[in-house]
Formats: C-alpha cells, sequence, structure tokens
C-alpha cells in the first residue's frame, strides 16, 4: 500500500530532457512500429518518475505509443515473471523493484543482465551517479540500473503528545514497548524499506558480531526482535497500514524513513506534528530503486527499454524524483538540486521537511543493505521466527 502522491508537472520542454542524452542513446533505432510498453512497479516508485515516463513517449512517439503500468506488492513480482518465462508468454517489458524484489528475482535467475553486456546504450553510471547510489548500483549485480536513492533509515517516528522523551537507544525502545504495549509498531520487512531497513539497521544498533551475515552474525538482533514482539500487536504487510495507525493513534511509534516520515505528513495521512528521531549507534541503511528488465525480452524491445533507461536518469527526469518528499532526497544522478524540481515538490518540503535531515545525512555513516543472497534469507528467518502467526 502506497500513500506518496504523483503531483507535480516539471516545467520545459521534452527537448531539454532529451538534452541530456549521449550519443548512444539518441541513435537508438527506431522499432518497426511504436510500441506498448508494460511496466510493473513493485517499489512504489512510480510517485517519483511517472512524469518522466510520460516525457519519454511524448518526446518519442515513434518509440512508444503507450505505457501500460500496473502496480504489485513485491514478494508477488518473482513468482509472476517465473511463471510467464517457464510458459514463454513473457507480457512485462520492465519493472521497478526495491532491494527485496530485486534480491529475489537475482537469486532466481530473472532478470536479463544491463549494465555490463549494454553499456553503450547506457550513461556512464559511475560518472552520474552519487557515490552512495554508485555502491547500491553494486547489489544489482549487472541486473539492473538505479533510478532513486535515498539514505532511508531506521528512524523512530512518534506523536510527541503521547510520547514526551522518545527513545534514545535500543534497551530503551523494548522498556517504552514494554510499558506501552501494541502501541509500537513496523511492517513486515520482505514488503516494506522501513522494515526491511530496521532490520539491517538493528545490527549496527546493537553492535552485534557481524551486520552482513543474518545467519551467523546477528545472535543479539534476533533475540532482541523475538523481545520485542511480545509488544508488537501484529506486523502489517505494509508500511502504508503503520502509518494509517500512526495517524489515527492506534499506535503511538513505529518505524520509518526519511520518506515516509514527510510524504504521509505532506498528504495529511500522518499529522504534521509528528516527530521523529534514531537510537543511539545509529547508521544509515541506504535504500534504493531499481529499473529490471526480465530475461526473454526481444531485442527490438530491450533497445527502447535501453533507451528509456537512459532518459530516466538525465537531470532534467531525476528532479521529479524529490516528489513530495516519498523518497527523501530522491535522485541518485549527481547535480539534481530541489530548486530544478517542481514548484509543488519544493513547497512540499520546504513545508513537511526537516532541516536535521541535512546534518544528519552529512554527518551519519551510511551501510549498504544485504546483499541479494542474505537479503532473502534475513527475510525468511524474519517470516519464520518474527512474524509468523502475527503478521496480517
Amino acid at each position: 500500500m502506497q500513500y506518496a502522491s504523483r503531483r507535480g508537472v516539471l516545467s520545459g520542454s521534452a527537448g531539454l530532457l532529451l538534452g541530456g542524452m549521449g550519443l548512444a542513446q539518441a541513435q537508438t533505432p527506431e522499432p518497426r512500429s511504436p510500441l506498448t510498453l508494460n511496466i510493473v512497479d513493485a517499489a512504489g516508485n512510480l510517485a517519483l518518475t511517472q512524469k518522466a515516463f510520460d516525457n519519454y513517449r511524448r518526446a518519442k512517439p515513434r518509440m512508444v505509443s503507450r505505457m501500460v503500468f500496473t502496480k504489485a506488492p513485491a514478494p508477488e513480482v518473482p513468482g509472476k515473471i517465473k511463471a510467464q518465462q517457464d510458459a514463454g508468454r513473457l507480457d512485462i517489458d520492465m519493472v521497478i523493484v526495491g532491494t527485496d524484489a530485486l534480491s529475489a528475482g537475482i537469486q532466481q535467475g530473472l532478470w536479463a543482465e544491463l549494465t555490463k553486456t549494454h553499456a553503450a546504450a547506457l550513461p556512464n553510471l559511475q560518472d552520474i551517479f552519487l557515490e552512495p547510489a554508485w555502491r547500491m548500483q553494486g547489489l544489482a549485480q549487472n541486473q539492473g540500473v538505479v533510478v532513486s536513492y535515498y539514505p532511508s533509515g531506521p528512524l523512530l517516528e512518534y506523536m510527541p503528545d503521547k510520547v514526551k522523551t522518545p527513545p534514545g537507544s535500543a534497551e530503551e525502545l523494548l522498556a517504552w514497548a514494554k510499558q506501552n504495549p501494541n502501541k509500537f509498531s513496523y511492517a513486515r520487512p520482505a514488503n516494506s524499506g522501513p522494515g526491511r531497513t530496521w532490520l539491517m539497521g538493528l545490527p549496527y544498533i546493537l553492535g552485534d558480531k557481524d551486520p552482513s551475515d543474518p545467519m551467523g552474525g546477528w545472535d543479539k538482533t534476533w533475540g532482541y526482535l523475538k523481545e520485542l514482539g511480545q509488544y508488537v500487536e501484529y506486523y502489517p504487510t505494509g508500511t502504508g497500514v503503520t502509518m494509517k495507525e500512526l495517524g489515527e493513534g492506534t499506535r503511538d511509534m513505529i518505524i520509518s524513513t526519511t520518506g515516509w516520515d514527510i510524504n504521509p505528513r505532506v498528504l495529511g495521512i500522518v499529522p504534521k506534528e509528528a516527530k521523529v528521531a534514531t537510537l543511539k549507534n545509529f547508521r544509515w541503511v541506504v535504500d534504493a530503486h531499481y529499473l529490471v528488465i526480465p530475461k526473454g525480452i526481444a531485442e527490438e524491445r530491450l533497445r527502447v527499454l535501453l533507451d528509456l533507461t537512459s532518459f530516466l536518469l538525465t537531470k532534467e527526469s531525476q528532479a521529479y524524483t524529490f516528489d513530495e518528499g516519498y523518497f527523501y532526497p530522491g535522485p541518485a544522478v549527481k547535480g539534481v538540486t530541489l530548486d530544478m524540481a517542481p514548484k509543488e515538490s519544493q513547497d512540499a518540503i520546504r513545508e513537511f521537511g526537516r532541516p536535521e535531515y541535512d546534518k544528519l545525512i552529512a554527518e551519519t555513516p551510511t551501510e549498504l543493505p544485504l546483499d541479494a543472497d542474505k537479503m532473502v534469507l534475513a527475510f525468511r528467518r524474519w517470516d519464520e521466527e518474527i512474524g509468523a502467526r502475527r503478521t496480517k
């Protein structure tokens, strides 16, 4: 469930957007007839990029006549793709994924190799990406391209009228949850950005043996989550439910991220006066959205999809990713500033953003999420040991 808005129109012509494209992209052969592209969003990313996709269609009418967008929960996408591939009836051209579906698809061998085989059709990613976004690109194992990036979390979000003094450490959070049963919540990590950021951030907060090894190095983390779970009523299957419950007063404190803090307050789902806090030993566990292409796409379609990918990485397209703070900041590409974004984005972030984020982003170390195989193992272990019988 996603709450992010799609509002905001970037000024300027489609021709301006084409200006950022390299020679290889500009010379992409046109298909025999304009294509209808089927794009699945499994990350809530269209809130950030819908306008840029639409601009591509308008700018390249001889390439694309129509784009059909559908949304799907991340855990369902790999199975759907695999079933179509096994049946030889692939009708999905591109999927926008978070690290969850990216990892599952890599593990199952679903995604086409892009950045090595087709490097000439794409910009030089290392040159254009922000440093943490370039590090996130490595998680794709050449099978996807980062399209948006943010430092993520994990953050505590709370209502100050209910929580007078927020917990400052993991121990204090546990004590607070014990004193206030069912008033703390987070969503299932396999389908929640804040949930998985919390899962992967805890080993750093708790000083676990090896934050990169969920099976052998997270003894403190798994023990802590089991104990904390005694005071959690249930685990929603999506982040949106936790935001709704915080806004309605069912919960007093939830796990959040920069974007999930800002955007639901912009949209009125969470009261504007909600506050955020970090725990002792906090580090950013960064996050990104990726464009992936299923194996089996016809060459003619693949050429257009690569051209589209390059278009979405221009500075003009990237400026849309500020949106209304949903993936704050949002751009993966260097040199994209808030004053380049639509006025609606600028107004929303200036009103609902937090000055302390700039300081936190500048001063707090960043850590990459788990790699694909280990993330799948962490999700499975959480489902079996923590979420069982309490997820709905």
